[in-house]
């Protein structure tokens, strides 16, 4: 993650029923969402100042935070942040992609793929899958293996296992109402 000098960039712990979650903005932008022990999180001094105020109303952690408690517990399937995902062109399409995927449901690496119209770039695909910086907001878990069955996750698979039981219990208290 490189920002230009003059980008202001800030950093926050809060708690999650996942362990603790570091929030990362970049000019008042959601850049990163980073679990404990998460491959590819990047060095903690590129998180910048910590803000010890990080509920100011309006502000883009207190907005985090308070979608996230909702998410938690149930009452939201999506979120509406405003992120500054840096990344490769590829990187950010993919990103982009993910979050088509609806609340409580899966895809695999192929369809994704093919939806972003690169059929035959499912590993590469996995690869930006992996380096997503804003976990569980841009939904890489619900990224799954052709069979279906649970692949990677920078989180870690107890997390992603967790992650997808948790929107499957869900989306199954929607349809039942």
């Amino acid at each position: 993650m490189t920002h230009r000098s003059h980008t202001l960039v800030s950093h926050t712990v809060i708690d999650s029923p996942y362990g603790p979650l570091t929030l990362v903005a970049a000019d008042g932008r959601l850049c990163g969402l980073y679990m404990e022990g998460q491959r590819h999180r990047p060095p903690q001094e590129t998180f910048g100042a910590y803000d010890p105020q990080p509920h100011a109303q309006g502000s883009v952690f207190a907005r985090t935070r308070e979608q996230l408690e909702e998410y938690f517990a149930g009452a939201r399937t999506d979120f509406d942040l405003p992120l500054a995902l840096a990344g490769t062109g590829f990187q950010r399409t993919v990103w982009q992609a993910l979050q088509g995927i609806p609340y409580g449901e899966t895809v695999s690496y192929g369809l994704l793929a093919a939806r972003i119209g690169r059929p035959t770039a499912s590993r590469a695909v996995g690869l930006a899958n992996g380096r997503n910086p804003v976990g569980i907001i841009v939904p890489c878990h619900r990224v799954v293996g052709a069979s279906g069955a649970l692949t990677g996750y920078g989180g870690g698979l107890p997390r992603k296992q967790r992650l997808l039981a948790f929107e499957r219990a869900g989306s199954a208290r929607e349809e039942a109402s």
